[in-house]
C-alpha cells in the first residue's frame, strides 16, 4: 500500500508540473528528442503528460524494474535483428 502511494504522489506531482510547462518547456523538449513522426508539435498534451507521469513515477518508485524492463526489451530486440538480417542474408541466395 506504501508504494502504491508513494506512486500515486509521484504521478500526480509529475502530472501536475509537466502540464502547466507543456508550453513553455516539456513539449518543445520532447520535440528535441522525439523521431519526426513521434513529434508532438504541441498537440496531444494529455497523451504525451500522462505518458511521461507514468514512466516518472514507475521510475522513481521501482527503479529496478523499470532497469530490468529495458534490459529485457533491448535483448528481445537485438535477438529480432539478428533474425532478421540473417533471414534476409539467406533470402539472396
Amino acid at each position: 500500500m506504501t508504494i502504491f502511494v508513494l506512486w500515486l504522489i509521484a504521478f500526480v506531482l509529475i502530472f501536475y508540473f509537466a502540464n502547466k510547462r507543456w508550453d513553455i518547456s516539456v513539449s518543445r523538449g520532447l520535440d528535441k528528442m522525439l523521431p519526426e513522426v513521434l513529434k508532438t508539435h504541441g498537440e496531444n498534451r494529455m497523451l504525451w503528460v500522462i505518458a511521461l507521469a507514468v514512466l516518472g513515477s514507475t521510475t522513481l518508485v521501482r527503479p529496478v524494474d523499470v532497469l530490468l524492463v529495458t534490459i529485457l526489451l533491448t535483448i528481445i530486440g537485438l535477438i529480432v535483428a539478428k533474425v532478421a538480417r540473417s533471414a534476409a542474408g539467406k533470402a539472396e541466395f
